[in-house]
């Protein structure tokens, strides 16, 4: 019963400790989710207080429901991210259907109106016999709930790799905006206040789902389908919380965050299913669901609005002074915990860890030069790494409430914030070969690809939140590449003023002992304070210069170009410059607001020639390149992934690099818009049009073929 639970031996006895007895199976069930990874953080804690929360504009870090950052004019964003993997692979549509209405709940319930969704998506190898499969319902999951509920999906990324064959990854995100003054918290008040449950019936779906969550997959992973929520976007739209743990985590949170008791009444829980046991009311993970406190007396006027909705409402409980968790059920106590040591004893391991090894640098002499970069370029765009995301970012309304200003396919989305002309920008990044290659530089470079995204939109960055997915952290390597990244995380996270305000960990991603690829995801929000000034990546015109910002020495190790044209995984990542990051992007936020800047996109995977591609798929108008002669051979120049660097077109070269040389930042022309096609030798060039066929052809060939 214990390994069922996900407890231990010495868990079980610190519980026998507590309650100065042996629990009963409801109370058993309920310290096995207070308890698991997914509530308590048992195995990552102590690592995320190492994290920078605080700042200037922050209101509310982590702790949460959701961060909370002052954007002035009496608002502020509300956002987080957050996992939602292992359902997800068992039931792909209502896995990731019911990760999109949960992570909507965190922002509601504090009451913020959420104004648009992303997400960060992790598959499988294309060959595997899953892969389409879930693919298709987790796409259609994310679509169907998000257009349901009449909120935008701005965009988000799509991974793929053979480490997620037997554990997909589906991270969602969702931003709001609240008045600044009158933001919710989850600490309950008040002795006597009456506690009244909202929303849908309480029914037997997503059962151990926290648990579940704290645990490897094997074989029967199919047999665990009852474990993942049903959702109803409908209900939850008229709502607009109970997580993982159902019940139990939010009548615990709740009391023990405002350091009382609670006392629920569970027969007035209502329920869809008939004989329900205490035991499964205080575990379901039904969705659409909210439990609050209201004040004295205003039982009635609250009724009376949610009538109004058709939605349940019922007097379950009270607030006590107690400092206890007291269930009852046809009058008997079926559960009495005491809230302290719940949650305070609630276990924080030091779990062993190792380092993982530190590979060489892999100079560009090491590898082979292609006859014609065009080549690798074709093979790079029409991979699923690299390929056109449409197919995917189609099915999702990201025009719903129209205030979208930039739709997905450009380095961040941006929604303009209503009744005004400022916008919020937001992001989701993490390049997960590079944190397995070194979790450090891997962490800084989630962080920093982040800033930049927000930054070549023309956008402020403003804070980030965080969604931590690895294998089994009870392995030394496991846990070495989660401190190593938080570490790195950490780091660039100072350095940039650009705080963690919330986030997830969602560990045990993994099947059969083979764990995933370390996969920090880092989920960002600018500020912009003039949508009619947002950058965008497309040319927009021809004769214009195209200028580098950021060095370029040519780093092929851990690149994309190694993996896909040399079919090579090997050499350390591309270092990170957390000075030359900020100096950078700084310049690149004055030159858009100076409307020096008439196109900008930040260089990740791929390198240049990718981005310059993207920029002249996305403007159609073609480009000529100047590759420089020097140290740097040229496919290394093409292809490295250097950090720190933003491509940009202009029509005033001369101003950018006065301001480049005042800034004391590196900045190289490159080449010149213009035509049909890209060029990058008078014998190497290829029309816009057959990139943009090998582009866009990948992924909807892929999913229509048998």
């Amino acid at each position: 019963m214990l390994v069922e639970h996900g407890l231990t031996a010495e868990e079980f006895l610190t519980i026998v400790e507590i309650l100065d007895r042996e629990p009963n199976f409801t109370e058993l069930g309920i310290f096995s989710a207070m308890w698991s990874e997914h509530c308590s953080y048992k195995s990552s804690r102590r690592w995320l207080e190492t994290l920078p929360t605080e700042g200037p504009n922050v209101i509310c870090g982590p702790g949460e429901n959701a961060g909370v950052v002052d954007i002035g004019d009496g608002l502020a964003v509300v956002f987080k991210i957050e996992s939602h993997n292992h359902p997800s692979f068992i039931e792909p549509y209502q896995g990731a259907a019911t990760g999109v209405g949960g992570i909507l709940r965190d922002v509601f319930t504090m009451g913020a109106r959420p104004i648009a969704n992303m997400n960060a998506l992790r598959f499988g190898d294309p060959k595997h016999e899953k892969t389409k499969h879930l693919i298709a319902g987790v796409v259609s999951g994310i679509g169907g709930y998000g257009n349901c509920i009449g909120v935008p999906t701005l965009g988000g990324e799509t991974g793929f790799n053979a480490s997620y064959n037997g554990n997909i990854l589906v991270n969602a995100m969702t931003v709001g905006i609240a008045d600044s003054k009158r933001i919710f918290y989850s600490a309950a008040a008040g002795i006597g206040n009456p506690v009244v449950y909202v929303g849908s019936k309480t029914g037997r779906d997503g059962i151990h789902g926290a648990t579940m969550a704290s645990a490897e997959f094997n074989e029967d992973a199919e047999a665990k389908r009852p474990t993942v929520q049903v959702g109803d976007p409908f209900t939850e739209k008229l709502l607009l919380d109970m997580g993982a743990a159902g019940l139990t985590s939010s009548a615990v949170e709740m009391a023990s965050k405002g350091d009382v008791g609670i006392e629920l009444w569970l027969n007035n829980v209502p329920q869809r299913e008939e004989n329900m046991t205490p035991y499964e009311l205080m575990l379901s993970e039904s969705q659409e669901r909210m439990l609050m406190v209201l004040k004295p007396e205003r039982e009635a006027d609250a009724r009376a609005v949610f009538e109004k909705w058709s939605l349940d409402f019922a007097v379950i409980g009270k607030i006590t002074e107690s400092g206890r968790l007291i269930l009852k059920q046809y009058d008997n106590d079926v559960a009495n915990i005491p809230l302290a040591p719940l949650v305070a004893q609630a276990p924080n391991y030091e779990r062993p860890w190792v380092n993982s090894p530190s590979l060489p640098h892999l100079d560009a002499s090491q590898t082979s030069m292609p006859d014609n970069p065009l080549h690798a370029l074709k093979t790079l765009m029409g991979s699923e790494h690299l390929c056109s995301r449409r197919w995917i970012w189609e099915q999702y309304d990201h025009m719903v409430m129209a205030n979208s200003v930039q739709i997905p396919g450009g380095d961040s989305g941006v929604v303009r914030i209503y009744d005004s002309q400022r916008g919020i920008a937001i992001t989701t990044d993490c390049t997960p070969r590079y944190c397995k290659a070194d979790p450090v530089q891997g962490g800084r470079q989630a962080v920093v690809e982040a800033w930049r995204n927000l930054t070549a939109v023309g956008a402020q960055p403003l804070a980030l939140t965080n969604n931590l997915n690895f294998g089994n952290p009870e392995r030394p390597a496991i846990m070495g590449q989660l401190v190593g990244c938080i570490q790195g995380i950490a780091e660039a996270a100072r350095a940039l003023d650009f705080p963690v305000v919330s986030g997830n960990v969602s560990l045990y991603n993994e099947t059969n002992g083979a764990a995933i690829l370390p996969t920090p995801v880092i989920g960002g929000v600018g500020l912009l304070a003039n949508i009619a000034k947002v950058a965008t990546l497309a040319i927009k015109n021809s004769g214009e210069t195209i200028i580098v910002i950021g060095e370029t020495s040519g780093w092929l190790g851990a690149s994309l170009y190694l993996q896909e044209i040399e079919q090579r995984e090997e050499g350390a990542p591309p270092p990170i410059d957390l000075d030359a990051e900020r100096r950078n992007g700084d310049l690149v936020r004055l030159l858009i607001s100076e409307d020096l800047v008439t196109a900008s996109h930040d260089v990740s995977e791929g390198g240049l020639l990718v981005t310059i591609a993207e920029m002249a798929l996305a403007g159609d108008i073609g480009v000529t390149l100047q590759p420089p002669v020097g140290d740097v051979t040229q496919h290394a120049w093409l292809f490295g992934e250097d950090q720190a660097r933003y491509v940009i077109t202009t029509k005033n070269e001369k101003a950018i690099h006065n301001a480049a040389i005042r800034a004391g930042v590196f900045a190289l022309t490159v080449g010149k818009t213009g035509g049909s096609s890209l060029t990058v030798k008078p014998d190497c060039t290829i029309s816009v049009e057959e990139l943009r066929i090998i582009h866009e052809s990948w992924l909807p060939d892929y999913m229509a073929s048998q």
